[in-house]
């Protein structure tokens, strides 16, 4: 939090996006005890329970709530399926559908992870930041317009194009549903809340700017209208030569790069506001020289400002748990 707010720490924070995941062999166990992905989210004992166990092994200076991008859009109904080895599967966009979504039905339906807030609240160490989460409208409507994810997200790519009033009704709609979920996530015991554009890369420059930027910008003002003191890391990813743009007209208070992004560029925006990244997910799956060295490079290039130390993605199915391990260790020596 004292990073969020500019100071330089050293050595600095850690934590990784998907963090709890299946890496890990204690989260595929508990995982055995849902039917299927969405009511694992809104399992209270199950989604607290694989929560805090990176924060138990590896003692992380964040843990950040499971859950899924996509209880946004189940939680106003729009129909949302996980299947095995596909992933996410939402009925393809249509004016019909969009006519039938309730806001006001996500309240009742998102109880489930509030509790899940509170109840991390109450067992994370006190030192422990607590992170809260939701998905882009870009990024989720991105598997609306095919169903499911398409190679580039051409399919939504080419659907904002023909009909982008169609996408810009939907993306409003998961704005004003990502406002009140970040604000109910914030009162339950979050401390901070991320937004994750994980598509935005694909976009040109006018599609960055009204379906990256735009619906950004006004959770943010959303968000913060209610909670004025509110702390919020932006994650457009794969966007680093827009990242100053992003930053100048969302508001965000940090903002997270990919591996991708050229050190002079985030030396720059570490000028400007704190950067969390950047290490690329497959050096823990490789290990060794590889693992030590990236994490060497971002400790000796961005040692002169605030940075939150994480992976430039979410960790991968096949990263060795003693890579984690080693990675934390090595940052922890700064």
């Amino acid at each position: 939090m004292r990073v969020l707010s500019g100071e330089k720490i050293w050595p600095p924070p850690i934590w990784m996006m998907r963090q709890a995941g299946r890496y890990l062999p204690e989260y595929r166990e508990v995982r055995k005890n849902a039917s299927n992905f969405l009511d694992f989210c809104y399992s209270p004992d199950l989604a607290t329970e694989v929560t805090l166990q990176p924060i138990r092994r590896y003692g992380f200076d964040a843990s950040i709530l499971f859950s899924d991008i996509f209880v946004v859009p189940d939680a106003i109904g729009y129909p949302v399926r996980f299947e095995e080895g596909r992933g996410p599967v939402l009925e393809p966009l249509s004016s019909d559908l969009l006519d039938r979504l309730e806001q006001d039905r996500a309240e009742d339906h998102l109880k489930p992870v509030m509790e899940t807030v509170s109840r991390l609240r109450a067992e994370l160490p006190d030192e422990t930041t607590l992170l809260g989460f939701c998905g882009a409208p870009w990024t989720v409507a991105c598997y609306s317009v095919a169903g499911h994810t398409t190679q580039d997200q051409v399919a939504a790519r080419v659907g904002a194009y023909r009909d982008p009033d169609l996408m810009q009704r939907f993306v409003d709609q998961l704005v004003t549903a990502s406002i009140r979920y970040l604000i109910r996530q914030l009162d339950a015991g979050a401390d901070a809340v991320q937004i994750f554009d994980t598509w935005a890369g694909v976009l040109d420059d006018a599609g960055f700017r009204r379906w990256s930027i735009e619906p950004t910008k006004k959770i943010v003002d959303g968000v913060r209208a209610i909670r004025p003191d509110a702390k919020i890391i932006g994650f457009p990813k794969a966007s680093s030569a827009r990242i100053m743009t992003f930053i100048e007209g969302t508001g965000v208070d940090a903002v997270g790069f990919d591996w991708t992004a050229p050190d002079h560029l985030a030396l720059d925006i570490q000028k400007k506001v704190p950067i969390q990244g950047n290490l690329d997910p497959m050096r823990l799956v490789a290990g060794g020289k590889a693992l030590e060295d990236g994490v060497a490079h971002i400790l000796e290039t961005f040692d002169t400002g605030p940075l939150i130390f994480n992976l430039g993605h979410g960790v991968t199915p096949d990263a060795d748990p003693d890579n984690v391990k080693r990675m934390v260790e090595q940052v922890r020596r700064g």
